[in-house]
C-alpha cells in the first residue's frame, strides 16, 4: 500500500456533556488548520450556536426516517439546516443504550448518505470478543451490515471509527501497535469491496488524549481521531489536532 496521503481528521464527540459557555469558548478559540478535519460533534441543543464555529459540525445521532411520528427523534433534514456535515453512526452507546442493531445502523447510514452528509461509522468489540481474539470477525459482521444494505458505494462516502467498547471512557487505550493492526484489517477487507477505501479515513477512538494521540496517529492506518473526553478540553483539543497535523 502507498504511504498515507489521506487528509487527517480529528471529530470530537462531546457526548450528553457540555454547556453553552463551553462551545462560546471553543467557537472563539479554537482555529482550524488546513491540514486536518476538525469536526465537533454536538449536543443537538448546541448545534445552532456553534454554527460560527471554525471546524466542520457533526451530529451525535438522527432517525433512519425522514419524518414522520418519531417523538424525540430527529431527522437528517433537520440537522442538514442546521449546517451539520458530519453524524456519528453506531456508537456503541446507541448500539447499547438504545439497543440499536447493525441492521438499525446500517440503515442509518444509508439515510445519511442520501441527504448527502457523511457518516462516521462506529465499529469495535467488547472486551470479551477482545479476549477471545475475535475482534476482527465481530467488526467486520458490524461492516458487512452496512454493506448488504448500503452496497460497496458507502465506501466512498464514509468515515469509519474503529472504537474498541472496552477503551471507550475507561481510561484504557488500545496500544498504537494493537490499534494498527485492526485499521488494517478494516481497510484491507474495504479493499476488497472498493478499490476508493485507499482514501476512506480510518479514526481511532478509545480514551485518546494528548499524550497518547501522537503515537496512535503515527500508524499508516489511523487517519486521525473520534475523541471523547478530551474533546471537552479546549487545551486538549487543540493539541490533538496538532498532533494529527
Amino acid at each position: 500500500m502507498m504511504a498515507n496521503v489521506r487528509k487527517p481528521m480529528v471529530a470530537g464527540n462531546w457526548k450528553m456533556n457540555g454547556s453553552l459557555a463551553l462551545l462560546k469558548s471553543f467557537t472563539d478559540s479554537l482555529e482550524s488548520s488546513s491540514t486536518i478535519d476538525t469536526v465537533l460533534c454536538l449536543p443537538a441543543p448546541y448545534l445552532t450556536a456553534a454554527s460560527k464555529g471554525d471546524f466542520a459540525l457533526g451530529a451525535q445521532d438522527c432517525s433512519q426516517f425522514e419524518s414522520g411520528a418519531h417523538t424525540g427523534d430527529i431527522s437528517v433534514s433537520m440537522l442538514k439546516e442546521l449546517g451539520v456535515e458530519y453524524i456519528i453512526i453506531g456508537h456503541s452507546e446507541r448500539r447499547q443504550d438504545h439497543a440499536e442493531s447493525n441492521i438499525v445502523v446500517a440503515e442509518k447510514v444509508q439515510t445519511v448518505i442520501n441527504a448527502g452528509l457523511i457518516p462516521i461509522l462506529c465499529v469495535g468489540e467488547p472486551l470479551e470478543v477482545r479476549e477471545a481474539n475475535q475482534q476482527n470477525e465481530f467488526v467486520l459482521e458490524q461492516l458487512q451490515a452496512v454493506q448488504t444494505i448500503c452496497g460497496n458505494e458507502f465506501i466512498d462516502n464514509c468515515v469509519i471509527a474503529y472504537e474498541p467498547i472496552w477503551a471507550i471512557g475507561t481510561g484504557k487505550t488500545a496500544s498504537p501497535e494493537q490499534a494498527q493492526e485492526v485499521h488494517k484489517f478494516i481497510r484491507t477487507e474495504l479493499l476488497k469491496w472498493n478499490s476508493n477505501a485507499a482514501n476512506t479515513q480510518l479514526l481511532y477512538g478509545g480514551s485518546v488524549n494528548a499524550s497518547n494521540a501522537e503515537a496512535l496517529f503515527a500508524n499508516e492506518d489511523i487517519d486521525g481521531g473520534l475523541i471523547g473526553g478530551a474533546s471537552l478540553k479546549l487545551e486538549d483539543f487543540a493539541a490533538i489536532c496538532k498532533a494529527a497535523g
